[in-house]
């Protein structure tokens, strides 16, 4: 029977589609209206497709039974893609609302621009969400950085946000050019670029005299792709372009982007690669695959930490920290376990929440001292004291204490390592964690231990305040009984589904 594009019941793609549709309709507004229209009326239609969106993503999840495929399999909606769609979603509606308080100030002057990108950005991620195929992985890829590259240098007038700009265009191109160098020789050892076929065929190459290859082409995606996680060795674009960009831009990559590239990672790697990790080869190609990611882990969780030590700049703090982050987010890869999936989504989650609401505050104290030292946040309790404690609740939770939603992330991870018997690794990402603890303490002593110039009440916007409350009470709950999140990514995100079906063709 002939399949034609009329064929497909394509509600399933309902929120790509309202995305895309939302989109558009802010470029059009602000095209034709211009400064007929608010900034906010712009925010707020831009908030209402996300929300829409996430309603479709929950019908899906209730709706599915099994993935439903697209185009000779290029695009696929299964509980895997809905996870991480949650995640995009939630962190683009939080980016929003932070937003709408910062772009009062006046610095970004395309208010259209700057909501129809982010969009356009979460599409992106979308899209790399639901792939099964090279090509249209790379579409969506694309479409999230060029949105994320003009989103970081939109303050014009700013010389850092030009400079920002730059070193992620060219940093980007480099990384693009890697990932692209790696598809090539998955596409020139399989004859295609469909996930599912290149499981089988990169295996076939493998056991032909081709490992090498196979095992190079594997080492150019990871050095690639890591620059989407800011990982190492492509880290070093992080701390300048956070310091650049709208701050709720910088929490749109902390968050959303890194978790964009954790969904390509698991995507590309563990598809396209599981035909090469049979029981033969397990001893060997398996190993090696994972002794590469453990060493990216590693390096990125002791430069992460290390230089966030060194930071007065508190947005330059913020990204070396996310550079440990993605360390931390990598240890699950290095030992796959029967919870890996649960554990990789759980943490990205409390991650979301603890960098947002640390963003929120940090956009707002920021622009109330017109200074973005650490010493901003001096005598914040005096002077707000609600907002400092939700900082400090943000702070325990990055540095994985108790009790907060960052602690039982860490915790899950460093268990299942030493459970595979990985202690190098789960040494390393304690020792490292308890480094941590001086500069996200050096914001909590700023807080409530130094006298600051000002003794002036400090209000949050709406939106902010609703960022931070939202963020804070997650938090905590998740933080207390974090077994409502696990279960509810069992039951809810995989009913029917392990994380070995992932990598099943019509599983």
């Amino acid at each position: 029977m002939n399949t034609t594009i009329f064929s497909y019941d394509w509600s399933y793609l309902l929120p790509e589609f309202t995305v895309l549709g939302f989109a558009t309709l802010v470029s059009l507004l602000d095209l034709f209206l211009g400064k007929r229209i608010s900034k906010t009326a712009l925010a707020w239609i831009a908030l209402l497709g996300v929300v829409l969106a996430g309603v479709f993503v929950v019908g899906n999840m209730q709706a599915l039974t099994e993935p439903i495929q697209y185009m000779n399999d290029m695009m696929r909606v299964d509980d895997y893609g809905n996870a991480f769609k949650l995640l995009f979603l939630t962190g683009v509606a939080f980016t929003i609302l932070i937003s709408m308080g910062y772009m009062q100030q006046g610095e970004v002057k395309d208010t259209g621009e700057y909501y129809y990108l982010i969009l356009s950005g979460l599409l992106g991620a979308m899209v790399m969400a639901s792939s099964a195929d090279l090509i249209t992985l790379f579409v969506g890829l694309e479409l999230l950085s060029l949105s994320s590259y003009i989103l970081v240098g939109l303050r014009k007038k700013s010389l850092n946000s030009n400079e920002a700009a730059f070193k992620y265009v060219v940093s980007g191109s480099l990384a693009t050019a890697f990932t692209l160098f790696g598809m090539s020789y998955v596409y020139g050892l399989t004859g295609t670029t469909n996930l599912y076929q290149i499981t089988e065929r990169l295996a076939e190459a493998y056991s032909t005299g081709f490992g090498f290859m196979v095992l190079l082409s594997f080492v150019f995606l990871i050095a690639g792709l890591a620059f989407k996680i800011s990982a190492a060795p492509n880290h070093m674009w992080a701390p300048d372009v956070y310091q650049g960009a709208p701050t709720p831009i910088a929490s749109f990559l902390t968050v959303v982007s890194k978790a964009a590239g954790f969904a390509l990672i698991l995507r590309v790697l563990f598809t396209a690669y599981r035909g090469v990790m049979d029981q033969q080869m397990q001893a060997s190609v398996f190993e090696e695959l994972l002794w590469f990611i453990s060493i990216i882990a590693a390096i990125s969780m002791i430069i992460g930490n290390t230089m966030a030590m060194r930071q007065t700049n508190i947005k330059r703090m913020m990204a070396y920290s996310g550079i440990a982050q993605a360390g931390y987010l990598l240890v699950p890869f290095a030992a796959i376990s029967q919870f890996f999936f649960q554990q990789t989504v759980f943490y990205l989650f409390a991650y979301l929440l603890a960098s947002f609401g640390a963003f929120a505050i940090i956009m707002v104290v920021t622009q109330d001292q017109k200074t973005e030292d650490l010493k901003a946040f001096a005598g914040l309790y005096h002077r707000a004291p609600l907002t400092a404690v939700a900082m400090t609740i943000f702070m325990l939770s990055l540095a994985g204490l108790p009790v907060s939603a960052g602690f039982f992330g860490k915790f899950f991870i460093i268990w299942s390592s030493i459970l595979h018997a990985n202690y190098w690794l789960a040494g390393i990402m304690i020792g490292t964690s308890i480094i941590s603890y001086y500069y996200y303490f050096g914001v909590i002593r700023q807080m409530y231990m130094r006298t600051g110039d000002t003794e002036a009440k400090l209000r949050l916007p709406i939106g902010v305040g609703v960022v931070v409350l939202v963020c804070s009470l997650g938090t905590l709950v998740f933080g207390a009984v974090p077994d409502w999140g696990i279960q509810f990514i069992q039951a809810q995100l995989d009913p029917n589904f392990t994380f070995a079906d992932m990598f099943t063709p019509g599983k």
